[in-house]
């Protein structure tokens, strides 16, 4: 054959070697893609899939649904997922509390954090915020605290599950504070706000997504957020560090993840859109406005992240004996 002719069949080999490699990759997505979301309509999580969902709906163009499946602090969610085809058509918004904290606490969980996801992005960084009924008579950190410690267990708190950020902001007060609050899980924070609204339990350590409006309503105070600084979204409410406590901190984190034998190139392409849309303009102003800080970055990223957060939690689990009852 001569020189000539082999570079052309060469060069229309690898012609059609990259139009299928192209086409290959362009087959995802092919259908309607699931967000999925382990707690109850209304909470943190749940406003922040949605808002990335309906971005990312146009800029996918596929529809992107969220799909609450609440239960077990979101680890029904999260073992979902572990058990999902890993085509890239289901993903999750994940959760501290599913990722670091229950395999502290849960002794047969059904998914293994470290191993069983694909980590996509981090999607949102924030506080929590400590909320009272306006029946509570404290008014500062310190007032709850002292009525705590009168009277072991009398004070309630209720966060969005076992294990979950809240939970832990609750703990982790109780360890600091030498006091006993006695925890009240809900399957999601909608819930828990609405009995805190009811007079059915005293406090949460809620998301500014479902305190905030209803702090800024009159309907409940808040005393503290859980952050090393104030929260740009409720820039009045002291930190907890600052109100005597100085080593305190307990921030809640939602992040991207993937079944874990999604194909490589499926996975840097979920990267690669998630970080576009949280990175733009108008979603970080819609996430910022519930209280929530944007921060897109690398799976290796998130990663790491999770193996830091994992092993950090597990120590705070183990000394304050938290359980899965």
């Amino acid at each position: 054959m001569k020189r000539s002719n082999l570079v052309c069949v060469v060069a229309m080999a690898a012609g059609v070697m990259a139009a299928h490699g192209a086409q290959a990759q362009s087959g995802f997505p092919s259908k309607q893609i699931t967000v999925m979301v382990g707690f109850a309509p209304g909470g943190g999580t749940d406003t922040a899939a949605r808002i990335v969902a309906k971005r990312l709906t146009a800029t996918l163009g596929q529809s992107v649904v969220v799909e609450n499946i609440p239960g077990a602090g979101g680890n029904i969610a999260h073992e979902t997922l572990a058990k999902a085809n890993p085509d890239g058509h289901t993903i999750l918004l994940g959760s501290v509390g599913s990722l670091a904290v229950a395999p502290h606490i849960v002794s047969k969980l059904p998914y293994n954090p470290l191993r069983d996801f694909a980590p996509l992005t981090m999607a949102v960084t924030f506080p929590n915020v400590l909320v009272v009924n306006n029946s509570v008579p404290a008014k500062t950190l310190g007032e709850f605290v002292k009525m705590a410690g009168v009277k072991p267990g009398a004070v309630n708190f209720g966060s969005s599950g076992i294990g979950g950020a809240g939970h832990l902001a609750g703990e982790l007060l109780n360890m600091m504070a030498n006091v006993k609050m006695t925890h009240v899980p809900y399957k999601g924070g909608a819930p828990a706000m609405s009995d805190l609204l009811g007079g059915q339990i005293m406090s949460i350590f809620a998301t500014p997504v479902t305190g905030g409006p209803h702090v800024r309503a009159g309907k409940i105070r808040a005393l503290v957020v859980t952050g090393k600084v104030r929260s740009p979204a409720m820039p009045e409410v002291p930190t907890v560090a600052e109100s005597g406590y100085p080593d305190y901190e307990a921030l809640n984190w939602y992040c991207y993840l993937a079944p874990g034998k999604t194909p490589r190139d499926i996975v840097q392409r979920w990267t690669k859109e998630l970080v576009a849309v949280l990175s733009e303009s108008d979603t970080q102003g819609q996430l910022q406005k519930h209280g929530m800080e944007p921060a897109p970055g690398s799976g290796e990223a998130l990663q790491k992240y999770i193996e830091r957060e994992y092993a950090v939690w597990g120590k705070v689990v183990k000394a304050a004996g938290i359980t899965a009852n």
